[in-house]
């Protein structure tokens, strides 16, 4: 059993580690609303993760990205979310006047961009057609699939947020502020260009 889980621990470190979209969005947040502002996205991340991938090991996610519309229709609502975030970033700069009308994004709000979320997609889908556990019943080979790759799916984007709130003291100062947003805001567009790559 240990011989199996090895490997989907280090596939669901190495995917959940790197850059994408939750992980852009979750800097922001830490280095906008805090580390403990941000858990609520943090959580809504896994949580929607973990039903994609219980969806996807029940071979539902594959035949979802086998239809070329819905695909289209997924990859349009991730990269029109992300647009709108940059267009967001763009004039976020700690300003004292936009504390009143920023708000971290909601657990709900992040459960559900995982299902427009093409970075989401492609680490469930892999993750299930080549480290799902064979055991039976299946059931359980599904759910100790879901709480390996959850639980080091967490701590791995709480990094990100944690990263923003540490870099959250640096960026007092006007000019570091608006680097700060025109770099968030290139990688975002980026990301946003990547779905289509």
């Amino acid at each position: 059993m240990m011989e199996s889980l090895l490997p989907l621990a280090l596939f669901a470190f190495v995917s959940s580690i790197t850059p994408g979209p939750n992980n852009i969005m979750l800097t922001s947040s830490g280095i906008l609303f805090g580390f403990t502002r941000s858990i609520p996205h943090m959580l809504g991340i896994t949580f929607g993760f973990g039903v994609m991938l219980a969806l996807c090991a029940a071979g539902i996610g594959s035949l979802i990205l086998a239809v070329p519309a819905i695909h289209i229709v997924l990859k349009l609502l991730g990269s029109a979310y992300l647009l709108y975030l940059a267009w967001q970033l763009r004039s976020m700069a700690f300003r004292q006047d936009d504390g009143g009308r920023a708000r971290p994004m909601s657990f709900l709000g992040a459960a559900l961009f995982q299902f427009a979320n093409p970075k989401a997609w492609v680490m469930a889908v892999t993750g299930a057609s080549a480290f799902l556990p064979v055991m039976q019943p299946v059931w359980l080979a599904i759910a100790l699939f879901c709480i390996v790759f959850c639980a080091i799916n967490l701590p791995c984007v709480g990094v990100w947020a944690g990263t923003g709130a540490a870099l959250r003291a640096y960026l007092s100062e006007p000019k570091w502020q608006r680097l700060f947003c025109i770099v968030m805001v290139v990688l975002t567009v980026y990301s946003a260009a990547a779905i289509w790559l």
